[in-house]
């Protein structure tokens, strides 16, 4: 193993020339990986879509048992590792403190693992499931009814909640601990130690991190373009863009600069200060749906939502549908368990990069239940009041929703009847979205470089600009030849190998706590007298 506060990896980085601070052989891979991805996407977007289609439905519909064992076997793993006799070993050396005052690190965790994704989906995915889930017809309720509503937002908690959180527990907990504590490069492939030993700094240590490298850019090339869609929406709204594709495309360039700059800013700066920021307005927004909205029958769907997703939790993760039509199954849990998965790598780095000098017990605690309780109080408030304005005063989410995801926030400002305040929270949403996808770009653009650097926590500035820049323009280019679809179901194709790398991961941290932390022998009382004579 190196020492520690090395910048990087002796013989493997670059002094000199275009790759000057970068592991080489990384630097030339991921730019073919990336520019042949791109090349084969858009050379001819109809057959390269049909490609990943073909290798999505076998997943969904041959291996989504895989999914669903390996996301609850993790989840076990990390609630077995919460209680464990490992809980007060920290991240980190014995003596070390935290980077990070507990709440900044809180809303850092946020910045890259939920962001944007719980304005929108926070009405869209309850308005979805309202109206048909199979949970529907398995208990006998009708459509379209208040128990329907309560239904649909335990299956978002469910979606959100522990199952995916645990994963990136895993993840993140396994790179901090030998990052920070076995002075290992902060990149993927030192969780594999335990199993590579020093084959981690070849060529299978370069494939780990090019699975880690692939995951983060085209994540968050296909967030970026897939999330414009409501900031446009928003804009349009306010009648000060109209949603093309090329004022989308602008939209990506422009948060593309911002995120870029952020990230050429630091951890400590930017990203932490635009997450504080995004917290505090979030929490703004989310009373002004509190008391704006249906108050009493939110607040009911809230309580009831978590009492039902705390007390279904376990059933509902071991549900496999068997019947031969599945597909509400496959497009929405399966789906979203691969879409967590391919997430892992840049989402599990970065909250270890922030997490150094935690406990176990702590990362553990703040990064799994913190987040779910979050997601269960936002859910159900944002979930509840859109429900309510549709349920009690026709105001149309439902079919908002199903004509465009996207639009279904903004149809529920617009159902509260306050008319004055229907420009003013439009223009907090969409700045809100904006801010939240600035701190995702840069949070990914961080980890990309860290992983191409060999683990510097403190890449070229050059690098993270040139990463951050990279990662607009694939979504730009993507979006412009309408590959969105086959980029999406790529991410989702990519979760398969980075599944099976979970499980390797969890039996390396288990095996190496256990070498470094051995149980204390039980002595029996007889031979403790023997020994005191």
């Amino acid at each position: 193993m190196k020492e520690n506060n090395q910048p990087v990896v002796d013989g493997l980085v670059s002094k000199t020339g275009l790759f000057t601070g970068m592991n080489k052989t990384m630097g030339i891979a991921s730019m073919v990986m990336i520019l042949g991805f791109v090349a084969f996407t858009i050379i001819d977007v109809e057959y390269s879509s049909a490609v990943f289609a073909k290798g999505k439905d076998f997943i969904i519909g041959s291996l989504d048992w895989f999914y669903v064992l390996v996301v609850n076997l993790i989840l076990f793993f990390v609630f077995w590792l919460l209680i464990s006799r490992f809980g007060h070993v920290k991240l980190g050396k014995d003596d070390e403190e935290p980077d990070f005052s507990t709440f900044s690190w809180i809303c850092m965790l946020f910045s890259a693992g939920l962001g944007s994704g719980l304005i929108y989906w926070g009405v869209a995915e309850p308005m979805y499931h309202i109206a048909s889930n199979p949970y529907l017809t398995r208990e006998g309720i009708e459509p379209g009814s208040v128990e329907a509503a309560s239904m649909a937002i335990q299956i978002t908690n469910f979606h959100w909640g522990f199952h995916g959180w645990a994963l990136y527990v895993l993840v993140g907990l396994s790179l901090a601990y030998f990052a920070y504590r076995k002075d290992l490069p902060l990149t993927l492939r030192s969780a594999f130690y335990p199993v590579l030993k020093e084959k981690i700094y070849g060529p299978w240590g370069h494939a780990i991190d090019l699975i880690g490298v692939f995951g983060t850019i085209f994540g968050l090339a296909t967030s970026l373009g897939l999330g414009v869609t409501p900031i446009a929406a928003g804009l349009d709204n306010l009648g000060w863009m109209s949603n093309t594709t090329t004022n989308q495309l602008i939209l990506v360039a422009i948060i593309t600069i911002l995120g870029t700059t952020s990230a050429a800013s630091g951890v400590g700066k930017g990203v932490r200060i635009l997450s504080e920021t995004n917290v505090w307005a979030s929490f703004g927004l989310l009373f002004l749906f509190l008391v704006l909205g249906p108050t009493a029958f939110a607040l009911g769907m809230m309580i009831t939502g978590a009492g039902d997703y705390l007390w279904n939790v376990i059933p509902m993760g071991f549900w496999i549908d068997n019947q031969p039509d599945r597909e509400w199954q496959s497009w929405w849990t399966v789906f979203y368990w691969g879409w967590w998965i391919a997430w892992c790598p840049f989402v599990g780095l970065f909250i270890a990069r922030v997490s150094k000098g935690r406990t176990i017990k702590q990362f553990c605690l703040c990064v799994l239940v913190v987040p779910v309780s979050v997601v269960i109080l936002w859910m159900g408030i944002f979930g509840g009041a859109a429900a309510g304005v549709d349920l009690f005063y026709s105001a149309g989410v439902q079919e908002a929703v199903a004509a465009d995801y996207a639009s279904g926030v903004f149809q529920t400002i617009a159902g509260f009847g306050y008319d004055w305040l229907v420009t003013p929270i439009t223009i907090l949403v969409t700045i809100l979205l904006i801010s939240w996808f600035v701190t995702s770009s840069d949070s990914g653009t961080l980890v990309m470089c860290t992983m191409l650097s060999m683990g510097d926590e403190h890449p070229p500035v050059k690098f993270r600009i040139f990463w951050g820049l990279t990662s607009g323009v694939v979504a730009g280019v993507l979006m412009l030849a309408g590959g969105l679809t086959a980029l999406q179901t790529a991410s989702i194709v990519a979760g398969l190998p980075i599944a099976i790398l979970l499980l390797v991961m969890a039996y390396g941290i288990v095996k190496t706590l256990n070498e470094d932390f051995p149980a204390q022998k039980v002595v029996d009382k007889r031979d403790l007298e023997y020994l005191n004579r």
